[in-house]
């Protein structure tokens, strides 16, 4: 089905697949997500009136923040950027400025656009080279037969020259008050006419070869200036932020002190989010119907700390709670790309069978959660650091165990980390 036709049960059973628990705020971006598509089915005078509904997820690190609104984008295909609050600078201070996320936003969006119209070209693209490389390799030989052979590989081991572009000119920036940004793009496209351009020919082997013309075939189809007028449209209307460790930027003014410069960011931000015009390389960005989507930990700082214009924007708030033993169980089993799937993958390269009893998972989640409880609470990460250590020296003497069987038990698990678990210091150090 396609992404904007799904509904938000079938949004929130696709990110079941990769993220365990959290129904609340998986049904608040699946409620997000169908809503543009509701949007679309309307007159543009009303579909124009009618803002996204911003999100603010409130819980620790490690519980599927942002996975969740990451997945949220390759479900819709939308362009996607993770930003951190934490990162930016007021305005008259050196620095990124919060107009750098609809530029990193566009530049995201250029890449999907631009990806979709290379493979509408692809097969033109193909049958340029193949005119171009049949005369030097194989002359006489018809033309279908030769393009079998070519994309087959049964002419890699041979040389061929070729002409090939060498497009090089120095990255221009300049410096600002807010940093260092790339020079806008028309500038840089006028440098390039006088660095690049140059072709000369080269001798390399078939299968460089042949990938290089391709790419230089696909590029020269591919009209850019319709690549970009796409993208901004896509990144306007589909574009999903990212807004991480939103919590440390929460705080009223004092008048003086961090306080001044927390505000003075939220107060940057504000028109991003409420709805401005940016200019991009590419040309002039609305936010207006752009969906961000803040997360912090709110630990110290509380959503009502957001100045009031900041908090309004963000009118959906759901709190993504700390995860539990059996959570963990069921993170190491039942995503599609489970930990333990990923584990016993890798090490079937070697050659090597692993397998983990239902007692060893049950070990392994109960002394991550020990470990959060006694330590910092990091979440799902946790089990990274455990099985990393539990692991290691099967991963270590893996190339010498071809055809042997590994069955990760209890007791293998207590055995290998029953010392460090217990001691509190070494847990802080190691896990």
């Amino acid at each position: 089905m396609e992404p904007e036709h799904l509904t938000p049960k079938e949004i929130v059973s696709i990110l079941d697949q990769y993220i365990i628990g959290q129904r609340d705020a998986k049904r608040a971006v699946a409620i997000a997500l169908r809503n543009r598509w509701r949007r679309q089915q309307l007159p543009e005078e009303s579909a124009e009136e009618i803002l996204p509904k911003n999100i603010i997820m409130i819980g620790p690190t490690g519980v599927g923040k942002t996975e969740i609104a990451r997945r949220l984008a390759r479900i819709s295909d939308a362009p996607f950027i993770k930003v951190e609050a934490s990162k930016f600078t007021e305005v008259g201070y050196v620095g990124r400025d919060v107009e750098s996320i609809v530029r990193d936003l566009v530049d995201e969006a250029i890449k999907i656009i631009k990806e979709r119209e290379i493979r509408n070209v692809r097969e033109r693209a193909k049958t340029e080279v193949v005119r171009q490389m049949l005369p030097r390799l194989v002359p006489g030989m018809d033309e279908e037969s030769f393009s079998r052979m070519l994309w087959n590989g049964d002419f890699d081991d041979r040389d061929i020259e070729v002409e090939v572009e060498e497009k090089q000119f120095p990255k221009m920036e300049i410096f600002t008050p807010q940093g260092i940004q790339d020079m806008d793009l028309q500038v840089q496209d006028m440098f390039s006419g006088l660095f690049g351009g140059k072709k000369r020919r080269k001798t390399l082997r078939v299968a460089e070869a042949r990938n290089l013309l391709l790419e230089q075939k696909e590029n020269a189809l591919v009209d850019m200036g319709s690549v970009a007028q796409s993208a901004i449209s896509l990144a306007e209307q589909s574009g999903i932020v990212f807004v991480d460790e939103i919590d440390k930027i929460a705080g009223r003014s004092m008048g003086q002190g961090p306080d001044v410069s927390r505000e003075g960011v939220q107060r940057d931000l504000l028109p991003i989010v409420e709805g401005t015009v940016v200019r991009t390389r590419y040309g002039m960005v609305r936010t207006d119907h752009i969906l961000f989507v803040a997360a912090g930990a709110f630990h110290v700082a509380r959503p009502s700390d957001l100045i009031p214009e900041l908090q309004g924007r963000f009118p959906i708030r759901v709190e993504l709670k700390s995860l539990s033993k059996e959570d963990f169980i069921r993170i190491l089993t039942e995503p599609k790309h489970a930990l333990i799937k990923q584990y016993k993958a890798l090490l079937e390269t070697e050659g090597v069978q692993l397998s983990f009893s239902d007692c060893a998972i049950s070990a392994i989640a109960a002394l991550s959660e020990q470990v959060n409880d006694k330590t910092e609470n990091i979440g799902a990460r946790r089990l990274h650091t455990i099985l990393e250590r539990l692991l290691e020296e099967v991963s270590f003497h893996a190339p010498d165990m071809q055809g042997v069987s590994v069955t990760i038990d209890e007791n293998y698990v207590h055995d290998h980390l029953k010392d460090i678990v217990q001691d509190s210091d070494l847990s802080r150090y190691m896990l």
